[in-house]
């Protein structure tokens, strides 16, 4: 896949939506393109994640590891970005990730993505706001569940002080 292919896939990614192509262009050509055969595992579940991967071509399978084994919960595609947390925290992978077919990604290291934003402040900046938007966003659908609970629990405490009298 060619530079502009990768810098085209990237700017779709809603992380990276706000770079200017020279600082894509910079990202696509600092990371590493992989290829993987259909079976190969992109990585597994519980192991340290020291960056993200973004699909360019194939379709991968993702996967939690269940009672039974594992189980897949979902199917990603070109364009879709694994690991976003892990381009800017120590972390662990939450599911196993395995090619359904010949897969390429760009796998972008956390050290490469903290060594550019640490050069562009500005995307630092957005980054941050990107995130607490998505965080105000997740406590306001999160609010709704909290108040239920606070009404079942009323409700359980009523009943058991009436089983108590």
């Amino acid at each position: 896949m060619s530079l502009a292919q990768d810098i085209t896939i990237l700017k779709k990614i809603p992380m990276f939506s706000d770079f200017q192509d020279d600082q894509l262009r910079l990202l696509a050509f600092s990371a590493e393109s992989m290829d993987y055969g259909k079976g190969q595992r992109l990585f597994d579940q519980d192991e340290r994640a020291d960056g993200g991967l973004v699909i360019t071509d194939g379709l991968v399978s993702l996967a939690t590891r269940g009672e039974d084994g594992f189980e897949e919960v979902d199917q990603v595609g070109s364009g879709t970005l694994l690991g976003e947390s892990a381009l800017l925290v120590e972390t662990k992978r939450p599911c196993r990730a395995e090619a359904i077919e010949p897969v390429r990604i760009i796998r972008i290291r956390r050290a490469l993505f903290k060594r550019m934003i640490s050069e562009y402040p500005e995307l630092a900046q957005r980054l941050f706001d990107q995130r607490a938007a998505r965080f105000r966003t997740t406590i306001g659908r999160l609010k709704p569940i909290g108040d239920k609970m606070a009404e079942l629990e009323q409700l359980n405490a009523e009943r058991r002080a009436k089983d108590d009298v």
